[in-house]
């Protein structure tokens, strides 16, 4: 591990929430703080919710129940709360925030709409009246096939006020996938748009709606967001129009939902199979991502945070609750952060004073590949962390994004948790050192370990990542699959989550996430992360990213075969091979270091840019991947599948 690059400064150091947090409970040194975190579960996720400042309509009984077992927690016993509540009418009745901006949107195009938390809540209201004349009621569940606009987090926090609950689809999805999830959910409504505007060009999202929507027997109805203004299908017996469904009634008072009352169905692909419906409550995955960003990333009222996402991807609603539980301000883009010119993303940053950006390895990856200049002209001034998440990084792009964009100064919070975790397990908190490409931290109340095969504790070694104790946010099993949810992360050691995680925790407190536990490569007898290979063909000039795959060996079990994305076209093929070969050979040994490697176009990757290494090995071995509906560039995939059958 590279020593750290930043040390909090005393003065950023006490002026945290997470050290005003840690001090006003006596302690000022985080690991004993992590260490009283995971002691006693039930007392530090009760101070957590008062250190949000959560409103309760009735208070809980108690923080946590085990009756039900480790697999099966209840949180906050008998307390009634609602999320929209919390997010967006208790600030909007405060004199003091009710004209602060809640959400600022930009188009695709640059143009802009803002809200003060006093408008957002009356919009709001006016679509759960709206939806309550439409015949919606407590505990109906609605797909949200849509971009990020305004509408899409209106219709959420409505649903939510209303007691209903709401099941968000990736708006990259075609009809196939997101009939999959309807059904998956029985959604009785789907809230989509006509279209929306990205890289220039105008996607029409509702000719997939209505095909997913003919694939179905649950909908009733859809209500549609009349956005891009394009022509569509239309169907008089099932389609409605936003603006119908809008009341002129811009009163509501949330409903008193039980906290622990479903409040999203969020799907995951899974590696086989159907999509995974992990199922969160009002009272789990918001105070888990309020508690993540407010506390660890230090979103404050005042902030304004800006995750590059889509609320399809668990980063979407933590950009919803993450921000607005906090107060601060939420930024949605509907573009790309290239388009368009490849600055987008620091313009954006600079013209709306961006305080927490979040972003992916991938995107920095390519862009640091162009002028510096399209950093170096625009103020970053006002940021203060930029948060990563999705895939293991490469210390030359982390550095790269640490020197040129950060100055220095800036933290880097390496975050990583999932979708059925409402947040991170991992993270850069910000009153330790930080180091490139890791975690300087287990976070708050996770109690994690790593262990071996044999379910004992290993220190500098590869291991497979555990939490021995449930947390806030847990996600309450899968929807109406629960068989499935225990044989998923149950079924290893006793009363134990296992992650899925390759991960490696050193000797200086430092975790590194080497892979997936299933893309994981054995090589004679030795377990390699891919990150840790894919970073030494990064190392080349001439390499923007590179992938990495294990297939079956006779001699050694398994070898490794690369694939890598070149920077441009002026290369020659054999030798940039051989060059990478070579270079791996020098770094790992003959032993282990790929003999194989192929040059690509680009990796399998979901719009939010992680990669599906799984895709590339079931195309390279001309088998089945599973679930793919959620990746962005699918002609990839035939791309590699071609070159595994020339192999052959």
């Amino acid at each position: 591990m590279t020593r750290a690059v930043w040390h909090p400064s005393e003065s950023d150091l006490t002026n945290t929430r997470l050290y005003q947090m840690m001090n006003c409970l006596g302690f000022e040194d985080y690991d004993r703080f992590h260490q009283y975190s995971v002691q006693d579960i039930a007392t530090f996720w009760h101070e957590a919710e008062q250190e949000l400042g959560i409103n309760w309509f009735e208070p809980y009984d108690q923080a946590l129940d085990l009756t039900n077992g480790v697999m099966y927690p209840e949180w906050y016993v008998n307390g009634k709360m609602n999320v929209a509540y919390n997010a967006v009418e208790k600030w909007a009745h405060n004199p003091d925030y009710q004209k602060q901006h809640a959400l600022i949107w930009e188009s695709d195009a640059g143009d802009t709409r803002k809200f003060t938390f006093k408008e957002l809540d009356e919009e709001v209201n006016r679509v759960a009246n709206g939806l309550l004349d439409q015949g919606a009621q407590k505990g109906d569940i609605f797909t949200i096939y849509m971009p990020m606009i305004p509408e899409t987090t209106i219709a959420m926090l409505a649903i939510s006020k209303i007691g209903a609950i709401f099941s968000p689809a990736f708006s990259g999805y075609k009809a196939e996938a997101v009939a999959t999830r309807i059904n998956a959910a029985e959604a009785k409504y789907l809230i989509t748009v006509d279209g929306f505007h990205r890289g220039g060009k105008t996607v029409n999202l509702k000719d997939d709606a209505s095909e997913a929507v003919q694939a179905t027997s649950s909908i009733e109805k859809v209500f549609v967001v009349e956005h891009a203004q394009n022509d569509v299908s239309w169907n008089n017996e099932v389609d409605i129009r936003w603006q119908d469904v809008r009341s002129s009634n811009d009163s509501f008072k949330s409903v008193h939902t039980n906290g622990n009352d479903p409040y999203m169905i969020i799907y995951t692909s899974g590696t086989t199979g159907k999509p995974k419906g992990a199922l969160h409550t009002h009272n789990g995955f918001p105070i888990k991502s309020a508690f993540d960003a407010g506390i660890a990333m230090d979103v404050s009222a005042g902030d304004t945070l800006f995750w590059f996402t889509d609320m399809g991807w668990m980063m979407g609603p933590f950009l919803v609750y993450g921000g607005l539980l906090n107060g601060a301000t939420i930024l949605m883009f509907e573009g790309t952060p290239t388009y368009p010119e490849p600055d987008r993303i620091w313009d954006i940053v600079e013209r709306h004073n961006v305080t927490h950006l979040g972003i992916a390895p991938t995107l920095i990856r390519t862009l640091m590949t162009l002028d510096e200049s399209y950093v170096t002209k625009h103020d970053l001034s006002s940021l203060k962390l930029i948060g990563s998440t999705g895939e293991p990084w490469n210390e030359e792009p982390w550095m790269w994004l640490f020197d040129k964009v950060c100055g220095g100064r800036i933290p880097i919070f390496n975050y990583s948790g999932g979708t059925e975790i409402s947040g991170g397990i991992f993270g850069n908190v910000l009153v330790k050192p930080i180091a490139p490409v890791g975690f300087n931290a287990a976070l708050p109340g996770m109690d994690v370990d790593v262990y071996d095969q044999d379910g004992e504790r290993v220190e500098n070694e590869v291991g497979e990542l555990v939490i021995k104790q449930p947390w806030v946010g847990m996600t309450n099993g899968f929807y109406k699959e629960n068989e499935r949810y225990e044989n998923t992360y149950w079924n290893r050691f006793k009363d134990t989550w296992v992650h899925g995680d390759w991960v490696i925790h050193d000797d200086e407190g430092f975790y590194t996430i080497t892979g997936r536990s299933d893309d994981t490569l054995n090589v004679a007898g030795k377990r390699l992360g891919p990150a840790e290979l894919e970073s030494i063909f990064v190392e080349h000039d001439d390499v923007v990213e590179a992938g990495v795959i294990g297939i079956p060996d006779d001699v050694k079990g398994e070898k490794p075969i690369a694939f890598v994305v070149p920077k441009g076209e002026d290369y020659d093929e054999g030798k940039l091979k051989d060059e990478l070969i070579n270079h791996a050979i020098d770094r790992l040994g003959k032993a282990i270091a790929p003999r194989t490697c192929h040059i690509v176009d680009d990796l399998p990757k979901t719009r939010n840019a992680k990669v599906m290494r799984r895709a590339i090995k079931s195309a390279y071995l001309n088998k089945d991947a599973g679930d793919l509906s959620a990746l962005e560039n699918p002609h990839v995939v035939d791309q590699i599948r071609e070159i595994g059958k020339q192999k052959t």
